[in-house]
């Protein structure tokens, strides 16, 4: 797991690559905190969706849908972080083993507010999910698409597998081409995996010829996901449709290209290809889609965010 101060290696490599290690550095303290603080308690309290990055019993990284009414996310005490819910059979991460190292990001997407919690799976019994809590940090709201979730009861009770397969379909691609919103699962060997976001106008994650790529938008600097990359290609990616009431999940392998199109600012993209895909069935949640605020906010061809 990480050592709780600062960066691991591979963050630390892409920073110098970026050219930011000082403005990285500044985040270390940050970064290394391993505690929920009373803010985060609260902030985990009222969010209604999370996403957890871990490996299935085949050791295959995944990337799962966490939904409940507000509560169903608690600070059990300052370094352990209990989910009230469990991971339904037509998950990938069903029946997932403990003891493992775990990412889980925890949204409020209507007041654009997300946080990153890092740590040890310490126990899967009883109808929840314990992390031992090794990180935990807030994100900037930059590119969180405001919406409403309506989530009445246990969710994941209701979800039906619809496609289990190595190749997209159709419909696959329809639904990350009109994505604004996609969940990111990385794994370092010995710090540990992480569950981030990305955001985008619609249409920002591109597919062609069975592969995924997004541009790079500028971002806090930390290159968590990318310094996790550049030690382990596994990546697992979650799609949802709110409205439509679909999860789309895919596992493979990612890399980062630093010599890219230039359409966000960075000159760099990152490619995904996946090797298993997964699609469930979900009660739709009701979600209720706000304009972006202008101000914190732009466009695809130069968009802001914080997204490292």
């Amino acid at each position: 797991m990480t050592s709780s101060v600062g960066f691991h290696t591979g963050e630390l490599a892409v920073q110098r690559q970026a050219g930011v290690e000082a403005e990285a550095a500044r985040l270390a303290a940050m970064v290394g905190r391993g505690q929920l603080r009373a803010g985060m308690a609260a902030f985990l309290s009222e969010a209604p969706f999370a996403a957890m990055a871990a490996r299935d019993r085949s050791g295959r990284l995944w990337t799962s849908p966490l939904l409940g009414p507000p509560g169903f996310l608690r600070a059990a005490s300052s370094t352990a972080l209990e989910i009230g819910t469990e991971l339904p059979s037509a998950d990938p991460l069903h029946d997932l083993p403990s003891g493992q190292p775990v990412g889980v990001i925890a949204m409020n997407f209507l007041t654009r507010r997300r946080v990153r919690i890092n740590g040890l799976l310490s126990s899967t019994g009883a109808g929840a999910l314990t992390v031992d809590v090794d990180q935990a940090y807030g994100n900037c709201p930059q590119y969180i698409h405001p919406r409403r979730l309506d989530v009445h009861g246990a969710p994941a009770d209701d979800r039906k597998l619809l496609y289990s397969g190595k190749a997209l379909r159709a419909n696959d691609v329809r639904l990350i081409e009109a994505a604004d919103t996609f969940f990111l699962g990385t794994t370092h060997p010995t710090a540990g995996s992480d569950a981030s976001h990305r955001g985008g106008s619609p249409g920002f994650v591109r597919v062609a010829e069975g592969r995924l790529w997004w541009p790079d938008y500028p971002g806090n600097n930390m290159f968590n996901s990318f310094g996790n990359l550049a030690a382990d290609p596994s990546a697992a990616l979650l799609f949802v449709d709110f409205r439509a009431g679909i999860t789309l999940q895919l596992s493979g392998r990612a890399s980062v290209h630093w010599d890219g199109p230039d359409e966000a600012g960075t000159g760099r993209r990152v490619e995904f290809s996946p090797e298993w895909v997964i699609t469930t069935a979900i009660p739709a949640l009701g979600a209720i889609d706000r304009a972006p605020d202008p101000a914190n906010h732009r466009g695809p061809n130069g968009e802001s965010q914080f997204n490292n």
